[in-house]
């Protein structure tokens, strides 16, 4: 295994409130780790320092070896080796499933329509909704919207992929599919870094839980039975007493 993306010394901060404070973390290729923890905690703010999409105050974040730097002319390049998944789909409304997956890569690595197309229907099969290209979003359930944004991001074929609680906006009868449609990426060999309230679907797919409380890692391990059935902080402790799950 080989580090794909290293966090050192990161500090994040919003006016006088401290969201990030000194967060160390490295996640090497075919990895999936799972961050759990309170809301508020810092989480999804983590994730978005992650791709640039929020500037730091502190510290310095590396994805295959280059830095992440949102002010510097490379970050677009950068941002093509990290896919992200967000809560809400922001799929455009006025645009049809496969008009959604092939207008990045057509824009951004001015790839050919038809070979984007081809790839955007093999990868729509894929998650059981190629018959849904053709589809607004509006004809969309909220878990195949999910899929369609998580078939978006694969096109542009990322080398670390980024979810951020993307099952916190469906109906429960929808999560699942969503959940499963992750777990086969993980059984892909896909490298995943992935923020969830979902503890069952967490304890599944990690291969290493990362406990956030109050803007630090409290607790950090790869023994991930271990530590839902009895982590080492009380901390954790009283977090997971919140959930119930098997």
């Amino acid at each position: 295994m080989s580090e794909l993306v290293k966090v050192e010394h990161l500090h994040k901060e919003f006016g006088k409130n401290v969201v990030l404070k000194d967060i160390n973390l490295s996640v090497e290729k075919g990895e999936v780790v799972v961050i759990i923890g309170p809301s508020g905690c810092g989480k999804s703010t983590f994730l978005r320092c992650l791709n640039g999409l929020e500037g730091i105050e502190g510290g310095i974040v590396y994805v295959d070896g280059l830095p992440v730097e949102p002010e510097s002319k490379d970050i677009y390049k950068i941002r093509q080796k990290i896919g992200m998944v967000f809560q809400y789909y922001e799929l455009f409304p006025h645009k049809t499933v496969i008009e959604n997956i092939i207008l990045s890569p057509m824009k951004v690595q001015k790839r050919n329509r038809d070979d984007a197309v081809r790839e955007a229907i093999e990868l729509l099969d894929k998650v059981g909704l190629a018959d849904k290209k053709d589809y607004y979003p509006r004809q969309l359930s909220g878990g195949q919207k999910q899929r369609v944004a998580i078939v978006r991001a694969l096109i542009m074929h990322p080398d670390v992929l980024l979810f951020d609680e993307v099952t916190a906006a469906l109906d429960p009868e929808m999560v699942h599919e969503v959940l499963q449609t992750m777990l086969e990426l993980a059984k892909n060999g896909s490298t995943m870094i992935i923020v969830t309230h979902e503890m069952a679907f967490a304890k599944a797919v990690a291969d290493r839980i990362v406990f956030f409380d109050q803007g630090d890692i409290v607790e950090e391990t790869t023994d991930v039975k271990g530590f839902f059935e009895e982590p080492s902080t009380e901390r954790a402790k009283k977090f997971l007493k919140t959930f119930a799950y098997e």
